[in-house]
């Protein structure tokens, strides 16, 4: 089997025998619960594990009052998991005894891999090969372990496995930190979140955090996964597995840590610097069915809400309080979230009226005031369900009464909840022990309550965005690409490194990109010149792979307006590209035409992750003052460019902003598709492309790249 399909397989793999085992054999084995080899037994003896435990020690015939074996060989089968907490060195030998005794999965607890530097690098590769051969899964080494409180399964080590507060529930965390992941799990659990199954996927050696993604989103006891994420290696995969996610409706709160140090990077084009790792990863993000969370709040929050099971068909949001402060404060939350606040229909405003006291404010957000104490909140409970009918209301936050009216008027609201589809969010407005008994009521019964209004709002404005992927995805079907050209043969044979402008420029125009006209001339050339070759006014360019950036080396003049000033041009250009770099390969001059319009960027890169990705933004100083650039995975359509385009902050200079002309975004959406086809056709051979500028003119008037650099792999 080549190594292609053997990844298939090993991807397709069900892993329920590993998070879920009918035995576990604990390699390393001891009696002392404070060592890593006698944790694991006191776990799986005492939190009620129904399957068979088989210590493995050589220096012991009994352990726990349980039968000790020699080695693998001599336990006993089926055995499902062997878990192994040796020094790293004896690792990989136990690994192949996993595979001649039969038994699949192999959990590593041992440290001492490549986490610890080459000589740990090799220890792992051993380990890898010893997998491999004897067809054996791993998870770790140096990690924690398996959580399944679904099943009473504690398969590892460490001080959260061992706290009773643990619950199961229907989500579950996958973890490249194990320590950090495992305390998340118990503080979401404190808040009454419980998790069926917890991951800790160590170095990664085999199994990755993707693999145990891709399993647990397909899982029906498993509707929320939460990824707390250091890095992967498969960007692609990533993207495929969101899309999935999407599908299901299972959404996935992911963690991105590691995302400021990007160090320094060798990148010879604009777009390089503008796909530093993490801004993919938020590309990835944006388009499947991840929701981006930062912070332990964000999972708690997020989790109550979609755990409310209603998701809202729109951003329209209505905020109905006792207090005008609370509700100005959470309407002034709502519109930074990218929720909208909606005049209310004139029914439900007179309706209003009649239930609420004559000086309550019936608009946007809703003050229905503290008289409510007067009927014990029941015209209250009347007002939320006449806002939750009302037809330009997609979802509610409202805040709760407190005292004795609470509870009755919590049951009201269930009443009220369970007649309608839109989701509702209590914002709490007092301390979670005043009244503690009825927030717990309203959470058994799946009404998300939430302490502080900003979280409240960022909870219910990150469930719309994942609800309006869902949305469009349901609405668009399976996405089928449509070209915009055929794939074309370039002649790269023998080139490799920067090329010249006017070379990049030649393979941009094999596939439509529109480019500048201009000609390529000898110094000789120009200075014999009696006719320039293009109308004035021009600009004057070195040709040179070895000076990439041609505005810092001084290699440009614009505007050149008569012969004489072209010859003096080119002499100058001439002379600073022999002072900023004298070995310099010069292969010409390049006389252009003046093109004008919006300046925008359009590059791509041929990411080691995330493959053949394309970025695009506002031209000039603006593309890195303001970052206001967004990324695409190539290759994609004109229908994808659009919505690329429509992106960034500053698309309105594109439509017409404060009576500018409309630009002609169609034929940028059709020049971004193009770029994304040719380094998607040619990735073996193009590590970037950099258009910069592309200028875009009035609509019907079409594009044009001024300046253009490709880079070639060597």
């Amino acid at each position: 089997m080549d190594q292609t399909a053997d990844a298939a397989v090993r991807q397709r793999q069900d892993f329920s025998r590993f998070i879920n085992p009918r035995a576990v054999a604990v390699v390393g084995a001891s009696s002392d619960p404070s060592r890593i080899g006698g944790q694991p037994l006191k776990l799986l003896i005492e939190f009620g594990y129904q399957g068979k435990v088989y210590p493995v020690n050589p220096k012991y015939t009994e352990i726990k009052d349980l039968p000790c074996y020699p080695d693998l060989a001599a336990v006993p089968q089926p055995c499902d998991v062997a878990l192994v907490a040796l020094s790293a060195p004896h690792v990989p030998g136990v690994i192949e005894q996993c595979g001649k005794a039969g038994i699949p999965f192999a959990l590593v607890l041992s440290a001492g891999f490549s986490e610890v530097g080459e000589q740990g690098k090799s220890l792992q590769s051993q380990l890898v090969d010893a997998a491999r051969k004897a067809g054996v899964r791993v998870v770790g080494p140096n990690c924690l372990g398996i959580l399944n409180l679904k099943d009473n399964a504690r398969i590892g080590f460490g001080g959260t496995l061992q706290l009773k507060t643990l619950k199961p529930g229907p989500l579950a965390m996958v973890t490249q930190s194990g320590g950090f992941g495992f305390g998340v799990v118990a503080i979401a659990c404190y808040y009454g979140l419980g998790f069926n199954y917890a991951i800790s996927t160590g170095n990664e050696a085999d199994l990755t955090m993707l693999d145990w993604i891709a399993d647990l989103v397909e899982r029906p006891e498993v509707e929320i996964v939460v990824a707390f994420m250091e890095g992967i290696t498969d960007g692609r995969r990533m993207i495929d597995i969101g899309e999935r996610a999407l599908e299901l409706g299972k959404p996935i709160l992911v963690w991105k840590v590691g995302n400021t140090d990007v160090g320094s990077r060798a990148a010879t084009s604009h777009t390089a610097r503008m796909t530093a790792g993490y801004e993919l990863f938020r590309a990835a993000f944006r388009h499947g069915g991840f929701i981006e969370i930062r912070d332990v709040d964000d999972l708690i929050d997020i989790s109550k809400v979609l755990l409310g099971r209603k998701l809202p068909a729109g951003n329209r949001i209505a905020v109905l309080t006792l207090s005008g402060g609370a509700g100005v404060l959470l309407a002034d939350r709502c519109i930074e979230h990218g929720l909208a606040l909606p005049k209310l229909t004139a029914a439900t405003v007179s309706r209003l009226r009649e239930i609420m006291v004559s000086f309550a404010s019936a608009d946007n957000p809703i003050d229905a005031t503290a008289h409510g104490y007067n009927d014990n909140f029941a015209s209250y409970g009347k007002a939320i369900r006449e806002v939750l009918a009302d037809p330009n209301i997609d979802q509610v936050v409202a805040r709760v009464p407190r005292g004795t009216a609470a509870r009755p008027w919590a049951e009201g609201l269930l009443e009220v909840l369970r007649a309608t589809d839109k989701p509702l969010v209590v914002n709490w407005p007092t301390a979670p022990d005043d009244n503690g008994d009825v927030m717990h009521y309203l959470e058994q019964n799946n009404v998300p309550c939430i302490l502080a209004p900003g979280r409240a709002v960022r909870a219910m404005a990150a469930v719309t965005g994942f609800a309006q992927k869902r949305r469009s995805f349901v609405q668009r079907g399976t996405y089928i690409f449509k070209r915009v050209t055929e794939r074309r043969n370039l002649d790269l044979a023998g080139a490799e490194g920067t090329l010249g402008e006017h070379r990049s420029k030649s393979l941009l125009k094999a596939y439509g990109v529109p480019v500048t006209n201009e000609t390529l001339l000898s110094a000789k050339d120009i200075a014999a010149l009696e006719h320039c070759p293009l109308p004035f006014p021009v600009a004057v360019k070195i040709e040179s792979p070895d000076i990439p950036h041609k505005t810092e080396a001084g290699v440009v003049r614009l505007n050149v307006r008569d012969l004489a000033e072209l010859k003096r041009a080119a002499r100058d250009i001439a002379a600073a590209a022999a002072r900023h770099k004298a070995d310099a390969r010069i292969d010409g001059i390049l006389v252009q035409e003046m093109a004008e319009g919006l300046e925008v960027i359009v590059g791509a890169v041929n990411d080691p992750f995330f493959g053949p990705t394309v970025a695009f933004g506002l031209g000039g100083i603006l593309t890195e003052l303001m970052k206001d650039v967004t990324h695409r995975f190539a290759p994609f359509d004109e229908d994808a460019a659009r919505e690329m385009i429509a992106e960034i902050k500053g698309a309105p200079l594109l439509t017409g902003y404060r009576g500018r002309p409309v630009l002609d975004v169609a034929a940028l959406a059709q020049t971004l598709a193009r770029v994304s086809q040719l380094i998607a056709d040619h990735a073996d051979r193009i590590a970037e492309i950099d258009i910069n500028p592309l200028f875009v003119r009035p609509e019907g008037q079409g594009v044009v790249a001024a300046d253009a650099l490709i880079v070639l792999k060597n």
